[in-house]
């Protein structure tokens, strides 16, 4: 049919179409699930059937802000009723667009989706922690590029205040993606990283619950113990020697300490106020804590990339 015989609703539907995949796919990333997407993605064509766009220079626009809209109304109803929609689809919508679009390097228009496949199940996971308001802001802004101004009259916010949700937003996700990236990579590598990390959260236990039986057999009988000039400054021995000394120092102690990974390994922070303190930096041979060097350099702790670990 030429496009000059079309009526009102065929070019509708025609316009809808060419902007389906990219609504789909925004609707998705931020309800989590592929039915509500669906479900949201209808009621905007709905929508869109019965109002006047005669005057809308951008359609696209104008749909993903209807979408937006649409998904934040759900969000909020699925928060008052404490729903947990997060389904089967999630591994689905990753797995369906890298699988569809294997080679992409950049996004077109109907697929700007797989600027979020490089984080996946593990970030969709972390959104439902967010607030609507947070998680609409963070996935409209990061995810799509959509401005903050447009952004900020979906959720009846100022600009600068719908900034703030992102920004908050983003901190949880480069947050959790730090964890995840310490917890299957980055604490010491493989095997190797969780036979270390598993002698030291004993360690820690066992410390924490003043276990000196535990703590003594897991410590080498040649251990050592080495303080920085700063930790030294603090209180700590210059230098212990040996099972006895080393566990005698920790017995009962480390209630403050976290399990963390850093400078290439698994050991312990202590921070106060939420700044480290005071590193202790565990080698562990053959199941055995060897050597623990407490580093409390100011300089040298703010260079630190320091992944908190569930102990």
């Amino acid at each position: 049919m030429d496009d000059e015989n079309l009526t009102r609703e065929q070019w509708l539907a025609r316009d809808f179409e060419q902007h389906r995949p990219r609504l789909r796919a925004v609707a998705q990333r931020v309800l989590g699930s592929s039915a509500d997407a669906d479900d949201a993605v209808q009621e905007a064509w709905l929508r869109l059937r019965r109002s006047d766009t005669s005057d809308v220079a951008n359609l696209g626009g104008w749909l993903t802000t209807v979408v937006g809209r649409i998904s934040l109304d759900m969000l909020r109803s699925r928060a008052s009723r404490r729903e947990d929609s997060w389904d089967a689809g999630l591994v689905e919508l990753t797995e369906s667009e890298r699988a569809a679009h294997p080679n992409a390097r950049t996004p077109d228009p109907a697929y700007e989706a797989e600027l979020a496949d490089s984080v996946g199940v593990a970030l969709l996971v972390v959104l439902d922690t967010l607030g609507p308001a947070e998680r609409l802001a963070f996935v409209l802004h990061d995810l799509f590029g959509m401005p903050f101004e447009q952004i900020a009259d979906i959720i009846d916010r100022s600009p600068a205040a719908t900034r703030q949700l992102a920004s908050r937003a983003r901190r949880r996700v480069r947050a959790a993606d730090a964890e995840a990236e310490a917890e299957n990579a980055g604490a010491g590598g493989g095997a190797e990283g969780q036979r270390q990390r598993a002698v030291v959260s004993a360690f820690l236990h066992a410390a924490r619950g003043g276990d000196l039986a535990t703590l003594l057999e897991l410590l080498d009988p040649d251990v050592v113990l080495t303080s920085d000039a700063a930790s030294a400054a603090m209180g700590s021995p210059d230098r212990l020697i040996g099972p006895e000394a080393v566990a005698g120092r920790f017995n009962g102690g480390a209630q403050s300490a976290r399990l963390a990974a850093f400078d290439g390994g698994i050991g312990l922070v202590w921070a106060l106020r939420g700044k480290p303190k005071v590193a202790f930096r565990f080698t562990v041979t053959d199941g055995l804590v060897t050597a623990i060097d407490m580093l409390g350099d100011e300089a040298w702790l703010e260079s630190l990339e320091i992944y908190y670990l569930r102990d």
